[in-house]
């Protein structure tokens, strides 16, 4: 079964110096068919102006990821991290038991545009902590490029769930297969471009939930961008 949530039908709000898309509700966007999918809880589609962004504020008990897609983000933390994260770069921050962060653009000139996603985690009360990893865009072309999961193989960001992320980076024609063990669901969030999704058609901004099928199979009309969530 698959149920697709159009780009449009998400929650949005334009605050001048953020301008942000909300898969799944989030802060004055509440939709109660739209609370999450499995463990996979936020996708905020942000894009922040040039000398600006998010002042210092706290989260806990929730698995962070961000994955910037042009641009860069400054991040400094309360548990004493400072970079700059840019495309290619993935961050994890497990909030555990309280974190405190501030996010700001690190340029004065150019908008920064990335996605912030939110997995809740196994269990409360995880100690806090950071990880950075770079996944070049080469690695990611034509193929499903693992960037975090519970055990951090193959080089990808440790997470505290039992949930799997992909990316890739796809030319018009190219195929992907993804099986799907029993049990288990996905999200797929095309970053930009067009997938076929078996002959479902998505385009940038689009998400598709995919539960009791045993593979998704993926198409590019366009050059495209994907995350893809194996999801317990």
């Amino acid at each position: 079964m698959i149920r697709v949530r159009r780009a449009g039908e998400r929650g949005h709000a334009d605050h001048g110096w953020l301008d942000t898309w909300h898969t799944f509700s989030f802060a004055g966007y509440h939709d109660p068919a739209h609370m999450g999918f499995r463990a996979l809880r936020v996708i905020n589609d942000d894009t922040v102006a040039p000398g600006t962004g998010f002042g210092a504020h706290a989260h806990r008990d929730m698995e962070i990821i961000t994955y910037v897609l042009t641009g860069g983000l400054a991040h400094k933390d309360s548990m004493g991290n400072a970079s700059v994260i840019r495309p290619g770069n993935v961050q994890r921050m497990s909030a555990g038991t309280g974190v405190t962060h501030a996010e700001f653009n690190a340029s004065e000139v150019e908008p920064v545009h990335f996605l912030q996603i939110w997995i809740l985690p196994e269990r409360s009360g995880l100690p806090p902590s950071y990880e950075e990893k770079e996944f070049a865009r080469e690695n990611k072309r034509g193929a499903l490029r693992l960037i975090a999961a519970p055990d951090g193989r193959d080089g990808a960001a440790t997470i505290h769930q039992d949930a799997r992320v992909y990316a890739s980076v796809l030319e018009p024609g190219e195929r992907l297969t993804h099986r799907l063990a029993p049990g288990r669901h996905a999200w797929l969030h095309v970053i930009s471009g067009a997938i076929g999704l078996g002959d479902v058609a998505l385009a940038g901004g689009d998400g598709a939930a995919v539960s009791d099928e045993t593979a998704l199979s993926l198409t590019a009309t366009a050059p495209a961008e994907l995350l893809l969530f194996d999801l317990a």
